[in-house]
């Protein structure tokens, strides 16, 4: 059955009309155009819609049946073209960015308030996770962009270098008087150390790096930088973490100084997934992203 917007349009006007010529003034057709409008309708759903007189129409009972499932029909098409006017027009729509818990911290507001700026009616729902994490709900679908370290493999996903990272060694006030102003990579491994969880790719990093000039000790680890900071407080141990936590571990009083040789460098960015487009907001998002940082270059 192939009716269209047009017909319904048409069997509404009349229905609302007390003439078939007053409908036709109001939808700017002909009245033959009109009628041959409603009777194909009618044939097509097989049965009169409408009693017609010389000085009136009104609806049969099968069109009183038909009359309030037209509207119903009308509303949601309407609706459904208009949200979706909306949504490429960034009217309204909610956008949905994963990032990890440091760059949420550090960088997100920042990016988000200009994006905020641009589309004030777009809803921004951020899940701050780690890194891991932030791959697996890109990849999934669950978001459509996110913020992250260099992923080491990049199948399924499309990565855009923002900037890059040197990690930084954190220690607590204690602990930096035995560490030179910029410690070298021996210094730190004579040090209790207290490291992100095994499997993740901070503690896969700093790990290889460390054991280029030693055995590590590490004596606690656990899955979120800012509990590491929190260890690194109370005097378990120092740490070797990315720099955009820098005024993070600051603000918990601890002492942040530079790898004096062979820094661990990381690039961060944004991913998404490659194997589907993105949203208008997720694109003015990204662009937003991409333009803020090569303006600090």
């Amino acid at each position: 059955m192939d009716i269209s917007y047009r017909q319904l349009r048409a069997f509404l006007e009349v229905a609302k009309s007390s003439t078939f010529a007053e409908a036709a003034v109001n939808l700017h057709l002909t009245q033959p155009a009109l009628s041959s409008a409603i009777k194909k309708l009618e044939q097509q759903l097989g049965g009169r819609l409408f009693e017609r007189n010389t000085r009136n129409v009104s609806l049969t009972p099968e069109g009183e049946v038909l009359f309030p499932n037209a509207l119903r029909l009308m509303r949601d098409w309407d609706n459904t073209f208009s949200d979706m006017q909306n949504l490429f027009a960034m009217a309204k729509g909610q956008l949905t960015v994963c990032a990890m818990p440091s760059f949420a911290e550090s960088h997100l507001p920042t990016i988000l308030s200009k994006f905020h700026d641009a589309a004030p009616n777009v809803n921004i729902r951020a899940v701050d996770i780690v890194m891991e994490h932030v791959i697996h709900e890109v990849t999934t679908g669950r978001c459509e962009l996110g913020f992250s370290f260099e992923p080491e493999r990049k199948d399924g996903l499309i990565f855009q270098r923002l900037f890059a990272d040197q990690f930084v060694v954190v220690a607590n006030a204690k602990q930096a008087l035995l560490l030179n102003e910029k410690p070298s990579w021996q210094e730190c491994i004579a040090q209790p150390l207290v490291m992100m969880n095994r499997g993740s790719a901070v503690r896969q990093w700093t790990q290889t790096a460390l054991s280029e000039f030693g055995e590590p000790i590490i004596v606690a680890e656990t899955g979120q930088l800012s509990t590491l900071g929190k260890l690194i407080q109370h005097g378990l141990g120092i740490s070797i973490m990315p720099s955009i936590c820098q005024i993070q571990m600051e603000n918990l009083g601890l002492s942040v100084k530079r790898i004096e040789n062979a820094p661990l460098i990381k690039n961060i960015g944004l991913i998404r997934n490659a194997r589907r487009g993105l949203s208008v907001s997720a694109q003015l998002l990204w662009d937003i992203a991409v333009e803020h940082y090569a303006s600090q270059v």
